[in-house]
This record gives C-alpha cells, sequence and structure tokens, in this order.
C-alpha cells in the first residue's frame, strides 16, 4: 500500500505577502520548480500539487527537478517518498489538447526516472477538476492507457508497463457532495467491470472554495461534513480504502485553516486524510510557526474519526442548504457586475488563465459569472464585508423557525469560531454606507444582525490589527467613491489578514 500524503501543498495564489525563498510575491511559472523542492525539503511537506487547470506550466518539471536537486530525490523517491500530483484539465469543460500534453509528460517522466535509476512512476495520480461523472473518471483512465500505448508504439518498446493512471474526481459542488455515495458506488460499478475487482483505494476530493462561492459558507461545510461521512460508509461497505482530500484555504470563507488556529480547527475535518496547504497558509506565517503546523497536521490527521451523519440528518442538511444558499444568491448575483468591477485591484500572484467557473446558475437574465473564489473573498474583505455573513444571518432565522439549528451547530462544530474570526474584519461604517445605496447591502447587514441575536454574538475589530484593518478598508471605500487606486490599501490589509483572499 503507498503512502497516504497527510498535506497537499497547492499553487492557489492567497498570499499577500512575500514567498520566503524568493522574496517575490508573484510566483512564476519558472519559479515553481524551486518551490516544489523547497516545500518539500524547507517544510516537510509530502504532496505538492502541479495544476494544468487554469494556469500556465513548467511542461519539464521532472526533467528540471532530477536535474537540479539529484541529491535530494535520490533520498526522498518521488512517487514514493515525496509525491507530485497532477491537477489536469477537464476535457468537458475546454479543448483536449492540454490533457494530451500532461499524459505525455507523465509517461515520458517515468522513462527519465528509471534513467537516473529513481522510483518510477515518479507520477501516477491525476486530479480531475469538476468531475461531475463517475464515468469521467473512467474516460480519462482510457485515454490515459491510450496516450501510453502509443508512446510505448513508437519510441520505448522495451518500456511499456505504465498505462495506468489513478484518477482523483475534485467534486466542487454543494448538491454532488451530498449525494456522493451515489457517484462513488457507480464509480466502483464501473471498475469492477472493466477490472474484474475493486479499486485498491479512493481519494475523492472534496472542494471548500468554489461550494462557498456558489452557495455560502454554511452549505459549504455542511456539505463537506456529509461527503466525508458518505464517503467513508460506501470504504467500509466495499472494504475499500477511502482517503479523501480537502481544499481548504486560510480565511473562514475558504476553509478555515492556517497555522495560527490549526489545533482548534483541526477536528471539524475528521475522516479527511489529506488537507490541501494554500500559499497564504506557506508564506504569510514564519516559517517555523508553518513547519510546526504541517508536522501537527501530519500526526494528527489520520488519527481523527469521520462523523457518521445519518440519512435523516442528511435529508435535513439538503433542506438546509437550499435555505442558505438561496439567500446567499439572492444577494450575490445582482451583485455580480460590481464584484466584477472591483476585481482589477487585487494583485496577481500566479500566472493564470481564464478560469471556467461554477457560478453559473440560470435566474431568467441569463448567467452570472463572479471571479474565482480568492479574488471573490479579497473584494469583499477589502470592503470591510467578509463573505461569511452573505445569507447567513437570513439562514440561521429560518432555520431556528424550522427547529434545525440545533443541528447546524452539531455537525459545524466551527460555525460561532469561524464567524467571530470573520467578524473581527467588519467595517459597520462601510457597510451602512453601501446600503444607503443598495438594498442588497442591506440584506448583508440584516444577516449581521440577525447572527449577532442568534449566536449572542458582537461583531467588529477587537484588537489593534482589526482596527487597522477597519481603517484601511475606509481608505478602499473612499477611494473607490473619489475614482483613486485602492491596491495600495488593498494589499496592506490583506497583510494584516494573513490572507490575500
Amino acid at each position: 500500500m503507498r503512502k497516504i500524503p497527510a498535506t497537499m501543498t497547492t499553487q492557489h495564489p492567497d498570499n499577500a505577502q512575500e514567498a520566503y525563498w524568493c522574496g517575490k510575491s508573484f510566483i512564476n511559472t519558472t519559479d515553481e520548480i524551486e518551490e516544489v523542492y523547497r516545500i518539500f525539503k524547507d517544510l516537510d511537506a509530502e504532496e505538492y500539487m502541479w495544476d494544468w487547470e487554469g494556469k500556465f506550466v513548467d511542461e519539464a518539471v521532472i526533467d528540471k527537478l532530477f536535474r537540479r536537486y539529484t541529491e535530494y530525490f535520490k533520498k526522498k523517491q518521488l512517487g514514493k517518498d515525496k509525491f507530485l500530483t497532477y491537477r489536469i484539465p477537464n476535457i468537458w469543460e475546454e479543448s483536449g489538447y492540454r490533457i494530451a500534453r500532461a499524459f505525455i509528460n507523465i509517461v515520458t517522466s517515468a522513462d527519465f526516472a528509471e534513467d537516473f535509476k529513481f522510483h518510477t512512476p515518479p507520477i501516477f495520480e491525476v486530479i480531475l477538476p469538476m468531475t461531475k461523472t463517475a464515468g469521467q473518471i473512467g474516460e480519462v483512465e482510457e485515454i490515459f492507457s491510450k496516450v501510453a500505448k502509443l508512446k510505448c508504439e513508437i519510441f520505448n518498446k522495451d518500456r511499456c508497463g505504465f498505462n495506468q493512471i489513478n484518477v482523483i474526481p475534485l467534486i466542487e459542488s454543494v448538491e454532488q457532495m451530498t449525494s456522493i455515495s451515489e457517484f462513488l458506488e457507480e464509480y466502483i460499478s464501473i471498475h469492477k467491470k472493466k477490472y474484474k475487482k475493486n479499486p485498491e483505494y479512493i481519494r475523492p476530493f472534496i472542494a471548500r472554495s468554489d461550494p462557498a462561492l456558489n452557495s455560502g459558507i454554511v452549505p459549504a461545510v455542511l456539505a463537506a461534513k456529509v461527503a466525508i461521512s458518505q464517503i467513508h460508509e460506501v470504504g467500509k461497505k466495499h472494504n475499500i480504502g477511502m482517503y479523501p482530500i480537502i481544499g481548504t484555504g486560510s480565511l473562514p470563507f475558504r476553509g478555515g485553516v492556517n497555522p495560527e488556529n490549526i489545533h482548534e480547527v483541526i477536528e471539524e475535518y475528521g475522516g479527511i486524510r489529506t488537507i490541501t496547504i494554500q500559499s497564504a497558509f506557506k508564506y504569510d506565517y514564519p516559517i517555523e510557526q508553518v513547519k510546526k503546523a504541517i508536522k501537527f497536521i501530519q500526526k494528527t490527521l489520520p488519527e481523527l474519526k469521520p462523523t457518521i451523519i445519518s440519512k435523516e440528518e442528511t435529508k435535513k442538511i439538503i433542506t438546509i442548504n437550499e435555505i442558505f444558499s438561496d439567500y446567499y444568491k439572492e444577494t450575490v448575483e445582482p451583485l455580480a457586475a460590481y464584484i466584477n468591477k472591483f476585481s482589477k485591484y487585487i494583485p496577481s500572484r500566479r500566472e493564470r488563465m481564464q478560469h471556467i467557473g461554477l457560478f453559473g446558475y440560470s435566474r431568467g437574465m441569463g448567467k452570472v459569472k463572479l471571479p474565482r473564489a480568492i479574488t471573490f473573498t479579497a473584494i469583499f474583505y477589502s470592503l470591510g464585508i467578509p463573505p461569511e455573513f452573505i445569507g447567513t444571518g437570513r439562514g440561521l432565522e429560518e432555520a431556528e423557525k424550522r427547529g434545525l439549528l440545533p443541528l447546524i451547530k452539531k455537525i459545524y462544530l466551527n460555525l460561532e469560531r469561524d464567524l467571530s474570526h470573520a467578524g473581527k474584519y467588519l467595517n459597520k461604517e462601510n457597510l451602512a454606507l453601501f446600503a444607503k445605496k443598495n438594498p442588497l447591502f442591506k440584506q448583508i447587514a440584516q444577516d449581521i444582525e440577525k447572527t449577532e441575536k442568534i449566536l449572542g454574538i458582537k461583531f467588529g475589530p477587537q484588537k489593534d490589527k482589526h482596527f487597522l484593518h477597519r481603517n484601511l478598508t475606509s481608505n478602499i471605500y473612499y477611494k473607490m467613491k473619489m475614482k483613486k487606486d485602492p491596491s495600495k490599501d488593498i494589499l496592506e490589509a490583506a497583510i494584516i489578514r494573513k490572507s490575500l483572499g
């Protein structure tokens, strides 16, 4: 059985400050080669997501890693001790030429590792973003097999053993997560028909950012908890190792995992075997604190047990998710034009390409498009209006009326902690000014009032740094009003909260 990594570092561009190893906040494609080495050697993280989806990528990654850092990878074998896992383009969402390049890269990397007398293959798993059906996994496996066999026929006929890839399905919507057991049952059935046996193990990947972007924070968390429960129940039923991954950012809206609070929040993710370590986690905190947090995750995460959620509770959670999601969308969808207008001021951190987003539900006037979740979160925090509150107060009020609030608190362990953290960065004066001009911001103001009342928490700055953040968000408001560039204040505020978005 292969080693299952507890920490997967990623290229998600949510860092406010410079990377400790290069002194730059913008990490370009060529920098990412050194980043892989540094993250493995300095931080002792176990896995690195090499992202072919939505960004540019250095396709010579294996060649450069092995040539530049030969002695390190001689001791720490890629594919055995450390793992480089490609997130590949989704061929159902974009053209297929980039996935072909990724697959050729993987099969030739196996030959290259063999020439170095290293463990081979160095890459044997890929992440499929926006996975919609179990059949898509089988299609990706088949495409890889064809590419590997074609390469074998044309070039190295004596190196034809490697022609099968493991596919990690990335599930990115609330609705899919609460029915992930059906997805997994179908995948297992397809796999058994094709290979005459069960999969040895499955690593389902649960998103946290996009579900929050599309439905709000409460549905994103509750759906993730249901998914974790169902994943382990299916694994137990079929005697298959289940090692779920969750994609967490530093701020509560995107997962709330960072070096400062990891001891408090890790139980929220009981049953998860791999947590993503994104750029803010790595670069917006002192390196010794980061190393300790990663070590703690790697020791603690495998020991945590999932919260098993009954079918009756799942039905109620689906209802809860619909309540919160409707209120969230009611506010966010009409604000899309304003949000997109503001996005140009959020600094870039990686060489991204245009993203194919999920936020596209139809409401009379067609489909709404929003920026990526990091930018979206950064925009609202920069305005002094943390997105954690959008739809939440109205949702809590209705849930309380229906007798569903105790279940929310039971499943979402860190509900009050997450909202309290976000609330420290609330600028009520800004919100009142926005609300005078736009009734949609009045809805958010109501959300905050209702949340304070129901949870018995008063939101607002608490420490000096929170007041500085509030002042910067006021600067941003008035600079926007005066048509001046607020970029400097946006960055200073992000540095204070230790994450761009």
